[in-house]
């Protein structure tokens, strides 16, 4: 016998929560289609402490005595023990971790597990759990977030000095710093902890007391458990607090977007990569090889950070159109929230945590950089910013800096070479060997407004972006206060 079955053999059954109305039993495809424990079963920490809250409130209500009381939390830490321990038995006609607490709580305690769900519904019970997770789920996904800045604000201290050149169109541009390069990364992850602070605020109300979707008339007070777990305030009307999952689709942007910056990222440092750049090297025990090729040393790990980006786009878009058409109020397509919401959470903080250990071990080739960066024609904007504090409109300095360089093309010369023989003819106000036109490092430090790559402007950055993980650490800390225990997809 297994412990999914009788002592016939037969598979265990539970009642169905609907078995008074319904006399016949459900038909085994309806069972298995139906059911979401695949994937709400990472909710079964929060649905524990949701129904410890109930089950004090029904008691401050009046509607358990103190016997019953004791029962049904003695009997929820027991079903807790097992969850925690993998020892928790799932039958067949469980159909997602809500009933399957209820019926080994009733296994457990008996008659008192059967009030347990007085002035509750699942559509307000699940709307609370998923509520719970994603609060715990922005706090996680921020934590990975501040992880990730911190590298890349170690790192970008280590290169505030290394030229390199800043690319539009993938073309060498204008030369700026690896250290600015690596805050531009560090200023969209701030956008990101910026919108799950945002996301964690809205999801901040509880919808339990909701009920099915008109709440109750038993008298029970929403706020009492809305505080026991930690909300700030009460959902406030109850048809839409049983339906809205505003935050689970807020939540899955949030991921989409940040997985988004990730694949920037890892592209960046997949060109940087390749043998034409040779800007980055990959240390052995983060590259892969070729089955085929023996030369090959391959950035899977950063292909697949750019690969897996689709997953949260995916899943957004997925969400998306699972709620579109949904009418008021509950609807059990909602139940397919879940697969969307976890999958986006799961893949994106995976890698986060595969580039922080990447970065942090990534060797960058400030030789390569330098060199790339000394290119003359970089310094053209300059050129023509140098006609124009002479007083020629912008447009006539484009004009002629173009023409220069098209000139300099035509005698396969180096633009600083032709301007430092034909300066006058040009028109510029003073030899470029004295301005120091021509030096990308004389250039970087003529560029010290607030956000542009000069040594200063850097330098504050750096402490400005301290600063602000900093902060965001210690919101992460407080709000973690009374949170439910973190459930094991989130550690």
């Amino acid at each position: 016998m297994t412990a999914d079955a009788d002592l016939g053999g037969r598979p265990r059954r539970a009642a169905k929560a609907w078995s008074g109305r319904l006399a016949a039993d459900s038909n085994p495809t309806l069972e298995g289609y139906t059911s979401s424990l695949e994937w709400d079963r990472q909710l079964a920490g929060q649905d524990i402490h949701g129904s410890l809250a109930h089950a004090n409130a029904l008691h401050r209500a009046g509607l358990i005595d103190d016997a019953t009381k004791e029962a049904l939390l003695r009997g929820l830490a027991q079903v807790a023990a097992e969850l925690n321990d993998d020892s928790f038995d799932y039958l067949a006609s469980d159909e997602d971790i809500h009933m399957a607490v209820e019926r080994r709580l009733t296994e457990l305690v008996g008659e008192p597990g059967a009030r347990l769900h007085t002035g509750r519904s699942r559509n307000d019970q699940v709307a609370l759990d998923l509520r719970l997770w994603t609060r715990t789920a922005c706090l996680r996904l921020a934590e990975g977030v501040i992880d990730l800045q911190e590298v890349l604000l170690s790192r970008a201290r280590q290169e505030r000095r290394t030229l390199l050149p800043g690319y539009t169109h993938l073309q060498r541009a204008q030369p700026v710093t690896l250290g600015h390069h690596l805050l531009a990364y560090l200023e969209m992850l701030s956008r990101d902890a910026d919108r799950l602070s945002d996301c964690h605020r809205r999801a901040d109300s509880s919808p339990l007391g909701a009920g099915a979707l008109a709440g109750t008339t038993l008298g029970i007070d929403r706020r009492g458990p809305a505080e026991e777990l930690g909300f700030s305030a009460v959902s406030g009307n109850s048809m839409d607090a049983v339906s809205d999952r505003d935050f689970a689709a807020e939540l899955t942007f949030c991921c989409a977007l940040l997985a988004v910056h990730l694949s920037r990222l890892a592209e960046d440092l997949i060109i940087w990569n390749t043998r034409e750049f040779s800007f980055v090297t990959l240390p052995d025990s983060w590259a892969t090889g070729s089955s085929l090729m023996p030369q090959k040393k391959n950035p899977d790990i950063l292909e697949l950070v750019r690969g897996r980006a689709s997953v949260p786009l995916a899943s957004l878009v997925g969400l998306l159109a699972l709620l579109k058409g949904l009418p008021l109020s509950y609807n059990r397509d909602l139940q397919e929230d879940k697969r969307h919401l976890f999958s986006a959470v799961e893949v994106t903080r995976a890698s986060m945590g595969a580039l922080v250990g990447l970065l942090g071990e990534i060797q960058f080739s400030r030789r390569r950089m330098a060199s790339a960066a000394s290119d003359p024609e970089l310094l053209a904007t300059d050129l023509a910013e140098q006609l124009v504090a002479a007083g020629v409109p912008f447009r006539q300095a484009h004009e002629k800096v173009g023409a220069a360089v098209r000139r300099a093309e035509e005698l396969n010369l180096r633009l600083d070479r032709l301007v430092r023989e034909q300066w006058r003819e040009i028109g510029l106000p003073i030899d470029p060997e004295e301005s120091g036109l021509f030096d990308p490092r004389r250039s970087l430090a003529r560029r010290e407004q607030p956000g542009a790559p000069g040594p200063r402007a850097t330098a504050s950055a750096l402490r400005r972006a301290a600063t602000l993980i900093r902060r965001r650490r210690g919101w992460i800390a407080g709000e973690s206060k009374g949170l439910p225990p973190t459930p094991s997809s989130l550690r």
